[in-house]
C-alpha cells in the first residue's frame, strides 16, 4: 500500500480489486460516486475545511495537493498549547557564532541566516511531550538499544576489575583491601541497578527564535534526537516561519519520521511545535479531502478541498479535547474564512445545548455562515447517549455511523457481508437528546481505511467509529458547497443543511429508527438536485421551543416522555417556531415580507395531536400540541410534528417537532421481578424493554440466558437511566458467549426512574451465521435503602444513625464501611487576572480573553495518591460557562507532576511541599473575580493500615459502652432498621486533617454473590476538632536568678534571633552581620547556643564571592562550638544508665541530647568545609599548572594557601580527626550525615562507594531532591568515567529543576 505521498500505489488489476478498493474509503452509498460522475469539477474545489482534531500530518499521504494543484493543508495550528515554547529569554552570538542555548548547550548559528538585530531568542522542550505514548515507545526501544550497547561496555570493565582484583587478593584481610574491594563491588552493584532502573525522559529539543527583517522564523537543535553524531545541529536545521505563509513543515529525525510545524506568536515570545496527539486527526482529514492522484478509489469525499488544522487534542491530557484549543479553533476558522468545520471529539454532557463553547459555536455558525458537522458519539446502543457538543447542540449537524456490506468485507474483512441494506454500527450513539430534540441529524459511513501519520510507519490504516462517519458527512457536504460556489449560487448555510436532512435516504421504515440513524443516510446527489430549486429561499433557519403547559421556566426542544406518570395522562405542550435571519438581512426587503403558510402534520395522530395550519411571520407564532400515550403498548414509540411550506410541499418540513415516549412497563408484584423472553438477536440487532424501576430499588441482579446459536457471540447489556441535569446513567457491559449459557449481572439503580434495558448482538458477531440468537433474561429488583442517599458523620457528635429499609423484599442487612480517603480544603495564597495574547486569545468580535491563575501551597506529610478538586467546575466540558480550567501540579522544585483538567487526575506523590496551579480563562473579569478565593479539595488516598474501617452498634450508647454491636439482620418487606456508626479514635485520624477535612468511603448495607455489591452509598466523615493536647509543665529552674539576670537572658537571647534573622543578600549585610556577631562573642564567649547560630548562618551562606562567608570562617566558627562542648562529660553522661523519670533527670538528659547534637553537627559542617577547602586548593593548584602565571590566579593561589594556613595541621589530617569524633557522637548513616561520607569515600578515590552512599541520600524521601546532590552524582559519574551516564543525569537535571513553570 502507499500514497501520492512518496510510497508505492495500490495498483487496481481487476473490477473485484476496485471494488475491494472502493470498500476501504467508502463513497458509493451516500451518492458520491453518482455526483461525481455528473458534476468531476464539484469535487471540493473552493472549500476550506477545518478538522477540530487531535492534529494532522502534513505529510501524510494525499494530504499533499488538491485536485486543482493548490496545497492540500493551508494551515497547521497546536490551538491547545501543549507545544509552546517560552522563548522570551534573549542571548547574543560570541565571536564565533555560538549561543547557549536554554538547556544549556552551546549551540552554532548558521552565517547565514539573517538577523539584522543579532537578537537570539531561545527555549527548549522535552521531545517526549510533543509525542503520541505510540511513538514514545517505540523511540524508548530504539534509544535503550544505543544505551544497552555503552552499558553493557562499563558494566564489563567494572566486572573485569573486579575479577582481577579478586584474583591477586583472593582472601583480603587488610581494612585498606577490604574497602577497595567493597568499592569495586559497589561499582558492579550500582551499574546493574543502573540498567535494572533505567527511565528515558527523551531526548531535549534547543530552539531558537529570531526575526529576519520580514518574517519571524525559527529553527530547531535536535542532535540529542538522533543516533549519529554530527546530525540535527542547529545550524543545518531550514529555519521555518508560520506555516500559512510559507507552508512549509520539517520531520525531526528518520527514526521517528514525525513532522512538525513552527508557529510563532507575541512578537517571538512564544513558540508553537505542532505535532499530532494521535493519527485520529490525519485520518479523519483523509477521509475528508485526501486526494490520490494514481489511485482515485482511495481519495478522500472531497479531494479537491483545503484543509485547516486545528489541533484540540491535547498531548498533555493524552489528546483529550481541552476548551482553550476550541476556542482558538473557532477564531481560526473565522481568520482562514473556513466554510466547514468536522470536528470528531464529544464528551457527555449534563446540560444539552448549553454552555460556553456552544455560544460561540452559535455565533460562528449563525453569522459567519460556517456549517459545523460533527460525531454523534460512540456510547450506544442505549438512548440518549449522543455526547456534546455534536449529539446535543442545535447549530451543529450530528452523524450516525453506518457500515455497509462492502464496508464489512473490505475495510473490516469479514467472512460475509452484513443485511444487504446495511446496518448501524452497535455502537453508534443515539437519541434523543435529554431535553428531547433527535440527537443524530443524518447518519454516514462510519469506517474507512484512511492515510495515518508518517510516524505510524505506514501509510493508512483502519478506523471506525463516528469520528470517521462525521467526516464522511462533512465531505459530502464540501461537495455541494462547490457545486454552490462553481455555479454562483449564494444559499444559506442553513438551507443547506435543511436539504441535507430533507433528502437522506431512510434505511428503516420505523419511527423509532430516526433515534438511532437520524433523518437517514447522506445522499449528496439528491442534496444537491434539491439545492437547485432553493434558490430564491429565504436564508433562515427555524428555531423551535418546547413548552410544556404552563411550565414557562424550562425550554425544550422535542417531548421526551419516560417516566411511568407521564404516560398515565395527555399532556400539552406549547410550540415556539421563530424564523431566524442572518444579522445583516435587509428589513425591508426580506424581514418585513417574510410569510409562510405552513401545514402542519403530526406522524401518528391517534396519540400526537397538532393543529392544522400555522401562519409564520418573522417574529414567530406559538401553537400546541396534544400527546396523549395512555392507550399506546410498553416500549419505545417516535413520532413528530412537522411544518410543511404549503405552497412548495417540495422543500419537505421547514422544521421539526421530535416526540419519543419510552412507556415503561410497571410491575405489579413483590419482590418485583421483569422477564423477558425469546428474544430473537442477530447481527447489530438491538432488544430495548423499558420498566419502572419501583421506588425504594437501590440495585437489580440480572441473569442472562443465550441459546440457539452455533458460532460466538458478543452481546452489549446495558441499563440506563435519566434523571435531569446529570450526564445520562448507563451501567453497561459487553459479554463474550462461546457456547449456548448464562451470565448474571447485578448493578445499582435509582428507584421512580424509568430503567431501558438494552441487549444487542455486536454488528459483526455470529458473521457467517444465519442462525439468530436466543435471549431469555429476568432481572429481580433489591432494596436496601438509606433515609439518606449519601451519609455524611458529624464526627463531633461521636455516632451516626442510619436508617435501613427493605422497600420491595426480604433482604440481609449486612452494613460495612470503610472510610479510605481524606480530602482537605485550601484557600489559594495568591489570585491574579491577567489579560492572555492578543494575537491567540481573542474571540471572533475582538473581545479579549483573560486568565486567573489560583495558586495553592500544600504539605504532604505522607506520600500516597493524590487528586485535586474543584467541584464547581470539574467534570463539565461543554456545559459550563468558563471556556477552560487548566491545572499544573508541581513539587518545590518547580517539576511538574500532573496535568489536569475538567477531569482531575490522580498522581503519586511522596512526603513534601507542593504548589498546584489552577488557570481558569474567560472574557468576563466579573465572573473570574468571584472564583479568586475557590476552595481547592485536595484528596489523598488512605492506603494499607491508614484507611479506617467503621464499627456499628445498634444503640446510640455503643459508642461509649462497646455493648451491643450491631450483627447482621434480616429485613421483611417494608421494614426499617437502625443502626449506628461509631466514630473513629483520635488516633485513627489523619494527622494532617484539619478542621473542615473531611474522611470519605463507601458503606455498604448488604452483599451480592454475582458481583460486588451495588447497594451502597458514599459516607463522609467531617473531621472534629482535635484534642487539646497536653501542656507540658513548665521547666522550673533549680537556680534562683534576680530581676536583672533574667533581663540579661532576655537581652542576649533577643539578639541572637535578631542576628538569625538578618539578611546577608550584599557585601555591605554581611559585613554588618559580622560586626553583630563579633561583639556578641565577646559579650558571651561561652554561650553555646549563640556559637550554635553564628556556625549554622555562615554555613548557609559559604562560598565564593563578596555575599559569602568564607571556607575558613566556617570551620572557625565551627571550632568554637566544638570548643564549648565538654566531650568528658558527655561520654560520662551517656556511657551510664540514666533511667530516671524525675523532671530534673528529664531536664538534664535533654540538655546533653542538645549539646551532643549541636556537637555532631559542628563537626559534620567543619568535615565538610575542610574537603571543600581541599577541593578549592585542589582546583587552584590545577588552574595554575595548566595556565600561565598571571596576577590574578596568583591571587586566588595566595587566598586558598591563606586559609589553609590558618589551620594547626594539615588538611588531610584535620579531616579524618573530625571525621573519627563525628563517629562517636552520632550515626553516620543516618541521612543528616551521609554527605559527609560520600564526600570522604570520594576523596579517597573509592568512587563507587561514594556513588552508592549519594545515591542512599538522594533517595531520602525526608526532603525534597536536592540540585546540588545531583550535580555531585554527575561529578561522580565523570570521575568513575562513565559519560554515557552522566550525560543521562544532565538530561534528567532539566527534568528534576527546571527554571521555571512551564505555560499553560
Amino acid at each position: 500500500m502507499g500514497s501520492s505521498g512518496g510510497s508505492t500505489e495500490l495498483k487496481s488489476s481487476s473490477a473485484s480489486h476496485s471494488n475491494f478498493l472502493a470498500g476501504l474509503m467508502p463513497k458509493k452509498e451516500i451518492g458520491v460516486s453518482r455526483f461525481l460522475e455528473e458534476h468531476p469539477d464539484y469535487d471540493g474545489r473552493g472549500v476550506k475545511i477545518a478538522i477540530f482534531d487531535s492534529g494532522v500530518d502534513p505529510a501524510a499521504a494525499g494530504l499533499q495537493v488538491t485536485t486543482d494543484g493548490k496545497p492540500k493543508i493551508i494551515d497547521v495550528l497546536d490551538c491547545t498549547g501543549s507545544g509552546d515554547v517560552d522563548t522570551s529569554s534573549i542571548v547574543k552570538a560570541d565571536a564565533d557564532g555560538f549561543i547557549t542555548g536554554a538547556s544549556g548547550a552551546r549551540l552554532q548559528v548558521n552565517k547565514e541566516w539573517k538577523n539584522p538585530t543579532g537578537d537570539w531568542r531561545v527555549g527548549y522542550k522535552l521531545a517526549f511531550s510533543l509525542f503520541t505514548d505510540t511513538l514514545i515507545s517505540r523511540l524508548k526501544e530504539e534509544r535503550k538499544k544505543k544505551w544497552d550497547q555503552k552499558q553493557r561496555e562499563v558494566q564489563t570493565d567494572a566486572l573485569r576489575q573486579l575479577t582481577t582484583f579478586d584474583a591477586k587478593h583472593p582472601h583480603p584481610t587488610e581494612p585498606s583491601l577490604k574497602k577497595a574491594r567493597e568499592d569495586l563491588q559497589n561499582r558492579v552493584d550500582l551499574l546493574q541497578k543502573q540498567s535494572d532502573n533505567y527511565e528515558d525522559n527523551g531526548p531535549i529539543i534547543d530552539a531558537v527564535v529570531w526575526h529576519d527583517g520580514d518574517l519571524w522564523r525559527a529553527a530547531l537543535d535536535t542532535q540529542d534526537m538522533e543516533v549519529g553524531k554530527g546530525r540535527g545541529k542547529l545550524a543545518d536545521c531550514i529555519p521555518l516561519t508560520n506555516f500559512r505563509v510559507e507552508r512549509k513543515y520539517g520531520i525531526f529525525t528518520q527514526i521517528d519520521a514525525c513532522s512538525y510545524v513552527l508557529n510563532i506568536f507575541d512578537n517571538g515570545n512564544v513558540l508553537s511545535i505542532v505535532t499530532d496527539c494521535s493519527p485520529h486527526g490525519t485520518h479523519v482529514a483523509g477521509i475528508t479531502a485526501a486526494h490520490h492522484p494514481q489511485e482515485p478509489l482511495l481519495n478522500g469525499v472531497a479531494p479537491g478541498a483545503q484543509i485547516v488544522s486545528c489541533k484540540i487534542g491535547d498531548t498533555r491530557l493524552y489528546a483529550r479535547e481541552m476548551g482553550t484549543g476550541l476556542v482558538r479553533a473557532l477564531n481560526a476558522v473565522v481568520e482562514m474564512k473556513c466554510d466547514l468545520i468536522n470536528m470528531s471529539y464529544g464528551e457527555p454532557t449534563t446540560s444539552p445545548n448549553y454552555g460556553r463553547f456552544i455560544r460561540l459555536a452559535e455565533e460562528v455558525v449563525n453569522k459567519h455562515g460556517v456549517i459545523f458537522v460533527s460525531s454523534a458519539g460512540n456510547s450506544g446502543p442505549s438512548l440518549t447517549t449522543v455526547g456534546a457538543p455534536g449529539g446535543t447542540s442545535s447549530c451543529i449537524l450530528s452523524i450516525g455511523a453506518f457500515v455497509t456490506p462492502s464496508m464489512a468485507v473490505s475495510a473490516h474483512s469479514l467472512v460475509e457481508a452484513v443485511s444487504e441494506e446495511g446496518i448501524q454500527y452497535t455502537w453508534s450513539s443515539r437519541g434523543p437528546t435529554a431535553d428531547g430534540d433527535l440527537g443524530v441529524g443524518i447518519s454516514a459511513l462510519g469506517g474507512a481505511v484512511a492515510p495515518v501519520p508518517k510516524w505510524t510507519l505506514q501509510p493508512r490504516m483502519l478506523m471506525n467509529g463516528t469520528s470517521m462517519s462525521s467526516p464522511c458527512a462533512c465531505g459530502g457536504v464540501a461537495l455541494i458547497l462547490s457545486s454552490l460556489k462553481a455555479e454562483g449560487l449564494a444559499i444559506s448555510p442553513h438551507v443547506v443543511r435543511k436539504a441535507l436532512e430533507n433528502t437522506a435516504a431512510p434505511v428503516h421504515s420505523a419511527p423509532e429508527d430516526h433515534l438511532t440513524i437520524g433523518r437517514g443516510l447522506l445522499q449528496v446527489d439528491r442534496t444537491y438536485e434539491y439545492l437547485q430549486k432553493c434558490k430564491d429561499l429565504p436564508p433562515v433557519y427555524y428555531k423551535v421551543e418546547v413548552v410544556r403547559g404552563s411550565n414557562s421556566g424550562v425550554t425544550l426542544r422535542g417531548v421526551y416522555l419516560r417516566e411511568a406518570f407521564d404516560c398515565r395522562q395527555a399532556s400539552e405542550w406549547n410550540i415556539t417556531v421563530k424564523p431566524i435571519f442572518p444579522e445583516d438581512a435587509d428589513n425591508l426587503n426580506s424581514v418585513v415580507p417574510f410569510e409562510e403558510r405552513v401545514k402542519l402534520e403530526s406522524g401518528n395522530p391517534s396519540w400526537l395531536k397538532c393543529p392544522e395550519f400555522l401562519l409564520l411571520t418573522n417574529n414567530g407564532r406559538t401553537f400546541n400540541i396534544v400527546v396523549d400515550p395512555t392507550t399506546l403498548d410498553d416500549g419505545l414509540h417516535y413520532s413528530e410534528v412537522v411544518g410543511i411550506d404549503s405552497e412548495a410541499p417540495w422543500r419537505g418540513p421547514l422544521f421539526r417537532i421530535p416526540v419519543t415516549i419510552c412507556k415503561p412497563l410497571e410491575l405489579k408484584t413483590l419482590p418485583p421481578v421483569a422477564t423477558f423472553s425469546d428474544l430473537s438477536l442477530v447481527a447489530g440487532g438491538i432488544e430495548r424493554r423499558f420498566i419502572s424501576v419501583p421506588e425504594g430499588t437501590t440495585w437489580a441482579e440480572a441473569k442472562l440466558r443465550m441459546t440457539s446459536f452455533d458460532t460466538p457471540r458478543r452481546v452489549y447489556v446495558n441499563a440506563g437511566q435519566i434523571v435531569p441535569k446529570t450526564t445520562p446513567i448507563v451501567w453497561s457491559t459487553l459479554v463474550n458467549f462461546q457456547s449456548p449459557s448464562s451470565k448474571s449481572f447485578a448493578f445499582p439503580l435509582i428507584g421512580g426512574v424509568t430503567m431501558e434495558l438494552t441487549i444487542a448482538q455486536f454488528w459483526s458477531s455470529g458473521n457467517g451465521s444465519h442462525l439468530p440468537a436466543t435471549a431469555d433474561i429476568e432481572i429481580e429488583y433489591h432494596s436496601l435503602l438509606a433515609s439518606n442517599n449519601e451519609v455524611v458523620f458529624k464526627g463531633s457528635e461521636a455516632t451516626a444513625r442510619v436508617d435501613v429499609r427493605a422497600a420491595l423484599g426480604t433482604e440481609q442487612l449486612s452494613p460495612s464501611a470503610t472510610l479510605n480517603k481524606i480530602r482537605i480544603p485550601y484557600r489559594p495564597v495568591e489570585a491574579k487576572i491577567a489579560p492572555l495574547s492578543a494575537t491567540r486569545d481573542r474571540l471572533t468580535d475582538g473581545r479579549q480573553i483573560n486568565a486567573l491563575t489560583l495558586t495553592y501551597k500544600f504539605f504532604l506529610p505522607e506520600g500516597g495518591d493524590v487528586t485535586p478538586r474543584l467541584p464547581i467546575l470539574n467534570e463539565r466540558m461543554y456545559d459550563i460557562e468558563f471556556e477552560s480550567q487548566f491545572y499544573f501540579l508541581c513539587d518545590s522544585n518547580k517539576r511538574v507532576l500532573s496535568i489536569g483538567d475538567v477531569t482531575p487526575l490522580t498522581a503519586r506523590l511522596s512526603k513534601g511541599d507542593y504548589t498546584l496551579l489552577f488557570h481558569i480563562r474567560h472574557d468576563n473579569t466579573r465572573y473570574l473575580e468571584k472564583l479568586k478565593k475557590t476552595v481547592i479539595l485536595l484528596e489523598r488516598d488512605l492506603e494499607g493500615k491508614s484507611s479506617i474501617k467503621l464499627s456499628f452498634s445498634s444503640h446510640i450508647d455503643g459508642a461509649i459502652t462497646g455493648a451491643e454491636p450491631f450483627t447482621n439482620v434480616q429485613l421483611a418487606a417494608g421494614e426499617s432498621r437502625p443502626f449506628y456508626i461509631v466514630a473513629p479514635a483520635d488516633e485513627k485520624i489523619p494527622k494532617e486533617a484539619t478542621l473542615g477535612s473531611v474522611l470519605l468511603g463507601e458503606i455498604t448495607y448488604g452483599k451480592v454473590e454475582s458481583d460486588n455489591s451495588p447497594a451502597q452509598s458514599t459516607i463522609s466523615f467531617v473531621v472534629p476538632p482535635p484534642p487539646k493536647g497536653e501542656e507540658n509543665p513548665k521547666e522550673e529552674d533549680d537556680t534562683k536568678k534576680t530581676v536583672s539576670q533574667a533581663l540579661d537572658e532576655e537581652v542576649r537571647n533577643a539578639k541572637i534571633k535578631v542576628l538569625s534573622s538578618l539578611s546577608l543578600e550584599t557585601k555591605e549585610e554581611l559585613e554588618d552581620w559580622e560586626r553583630l556577631a563579633d561583639s556578641l562573642k565577646v559579650n558571651y564567649p561561652n554561650y553555646l547556643q549563640l556559637m550554635v547560630e553564628i556556625l549554622n548562618k555562615m554555613y548557609g551562606s559559604q562560598g565564593i564571592g563578596e555575599a559569602k562567608f568564607s571556607v575558613a570562617k566556617v570551620i572557625k566558627a565551627a571550632d568554637n562550638v566544638i570548643r564549648l562542648v565538654d566531650t568528658g562529660d558527655l561520654a560520662r553522661y551517656f556511657s551510664m544508665k540514666n533511667e530516671s523519670e524525675d523532671a530534673n533527670a528529664a531536664k538534664v538528659r535533654k540538655e546533653m541530647e542538645k549539646k551532643r547534637d549541636s556537637l555532631a553537627d559542628a563537626l559534620y559542617k567543619k568535615g565538610l568545609a575542610l574537603i571543600q577547602l581541599e577541593e578549592d586548593q585542589t582546583t587552584q593548584q590545577k588552574e595554575v599548572h595548566e595556565a600561565s602565571s598571571t596576577e590574578a590566579l596568583d591571587g586566588a593561589s595566595t587566598s586558598v594557601k591563606n586559609e589553609s594556613s590558618q589551620l594547626s595541621a594539615p588538611i588531610t589530617d584535620t579531616f579524618e580527626e573530625t571525621y573519627a569524633e563525628l563517629r562517636k557522637w552520632a550515626d553516620i548513616n543516618l541521612p543528616k550525615y551521609l554527605l559527609l561520607t560520600v564526600k570522604r569515600e570520594k576523596r579517597s578515590g573509592r568512587l563507587g562507594n561514594a556513588f552508592k552512599f549519594l545515591n542512599d541520600l538522594i533517595q531520602d524521601e525526608s526532603k525534597p531532591p536536592q540540585k546540588s546532590l545531583f550535580e555531585l552524582r554527575i561529578k561522580l559519574l565523570e570521575e568513575l568515567e562513565w559519560p554515557h551516564l552522566a550525560e543521562y543525569e544532565r538530561k534528567w537535571q532539566i527534568v528534576r529543576f527546571p527554571s521555571s513553570y512551564p505555560p499553560f
